[in-house]
């Protein structure tokens, strides 16, 4: 190795970025050459801008596709690659070790330590094994158990920066104006107006250094809103993360949601109501068997439909959480359950409707049962699934997404919302586990 050692930082546009910010920015001893970008479309091209680079980039660090690492490694005598994205199998993180190994670089990844941020005030982390597993629905029991409490409670999201860096350094959330400031995609609007709509503050951003500075400002707790299954970018002083018996044997089987399992102070199994029993036995097992330590949570996640009714006999279109079906890998959801409950004469496939870059969506994740995802990570995707949406040859329109898609798009049919909140069967509750924590850890 070079006296510098030459580095390549793989993410997906949120935990590379947090990794290099607190790790590599000011540490001579790195030379950062490139990020490279997957999951999230039209990452790649960009720039890592010099303002939040740092001294030692003054022209930025290039944003390059994933499928280019090899050749990066190679051109450029890179010596370490560091992984740091979320929500992929182990056997996927392998293989790609393998094939940087062979290249010539160390292939490493960050310990929790190096790179969670020690706050002023206390820290209720919700993390989960998977995407979908349930975290928006217990953050949200979460904040209003708190708030119930008396307790000033801020909310960080993991980050979602799909616009211009450097305006989203750190945003802070608490109307809808806020939304439309910040020209939120779908997915942002997804994770943010529900908390808004509880009167709750949440921020979100590019650096979270500068972000829990401005959170602890008007915060009696902070409480992380994890994204995918990564790992908290908080020192925790409650973690409860969120297992799904719908998908056993996950939580040991991917990165970084087995890691969570370990951290776990809480472990929330949801949606116990409509796994097979088999599978939730499984799931109790491995968690207990992983961390003896943690407190479980037995919970449920019951759908809600005003006139739901109206879904009898009607030929449906399905609209569920864009994260959750495609590298999720969910083959459905509460929208899915919410057709099949109320009687739904049939769910129409609609990918032979599919247009622009949901084709692409579908050709990279072809498991996607017959419904829509709800993606629109920029104006390109959302323009298609309006589109996609207004072709489909059907009665009446379910969507499952956390919001209001009418809000964003000019939908030509009826639609349904389905909304789902947690409920915990039998006890310890999240409020009584809450309420122990408030007298330990808040003044």
């Amino acid at each position: 190795m070079s006296s510098t050692i030459k580095t390549v930082i793989m993410g997906a546009a949120g935990r590379d970025f947090h990794n290099f910010n607190l790790v590599y920015r000011d540490n001579p001893n790195y030379q950062v050459v490139a990020f490279t970008a997957t999951q999230i479309p039209d990452i790649e091209g960009r720039l890592y801008p010099p303002s939040l680079a740092g001294k030692n980039y003054p022209k930025g660090i290039p944003i390059k596709a994933e499928s280019e690492l090899l050749d990066i490694i190679k051109k450029d005598k890179i010596d370490e690659v560091v992984f740091s994205y979320s929500d992929v199998p182990h056997e996927y993180v392998m293989h790609h070790a393998s094939k940087v190994i062979a290249a010539g670089a160390t292939f490493k990844m960050l310990g929790y330590n190096q790179t969670a941020i020690k706050a002023k005030v206390p820290v209720v982390s919700i993390c989960a094994v998977r995407t979908g597993s349930g975290k928006s629905q217990t953050t949200r029991c979460v904040v209003k158990n708190l708030k119930a409490m008396g307790l000033k409670v801020v909310s960080i999201r993991h980050p979602m920066p799909y616009g211009d860096l450097e305006e989203q350094i750190c945003q802070r959330f608490a109307s809808y104006k806020d939304l439309e400031k910040h020209k939120c995609t779908i997915e942002e609007r997804e994770e943010y107006e529900p908390h808004i709509d509880m009167g709750a503050v949440i921020f979100s951003g590019v650096d979270y250094g500068v972000i829990i500075k401005e959170a602890e400002k008007e915060a009696d707790v902070i409480v992380w809103d994890g994204g995918n299954n990564d790992l908290p970018f908080y020192k925790s002083d409650l973690q409860i993360v969120v297992a799904d018996p719908h998908r056993p044997n996950h939580e040991q089987s991917y990165h970084p949601g087995e890691t969570n399992i370990y951290l776990a102070d809480v472990i929330v199994l949801n949606k116990i109501d409509t796994c097979y029993p088999d599978d939730l036995q499984t799931v109790r097992e491995n968690v207990m068997r992983m961390n003896p330590k943690a407190t479980i949570v037995h919970a449920a996640s019951p759908i809600f439909v005003d006139d739901g009714d109206q879904i009898r006999g009607k030929r449906v279109l399905v609209i569920e959480d864009g994260p959750t079906l495609t590298h999720g890998e969910m083959t459905y959801g509460a929208g899915m359950v919410a057709a099949q409950r109320y009687g739904a004469a049939e769910v129409v496939d609609p990918k032979e409707y599919f247009v622009g870059t949901l084709i692409e969506a579908n050709q990279k994740y072809p498991e996607m049962g017959p419904i829509l995802p709800a993606l629109g990570y920029g104006k390109k995707q959302v323009a298609d699934l309006e589109k996609t949406i207004n072709a489909v040859d059907c009665d009446l329109v379910i969507s499952a997404t956390p919001i209001d898609l009418t809000k964003i798009l000019k939908v030509k049919k009826p639609m349904l919302r389905v909304n789902y909140e947690l409920q915990e069967i039998g006890h310890p509750t999240l409020k009584t586990i809450l309420e122990t924590f408030k007298k330990e850890h808040c003044k």
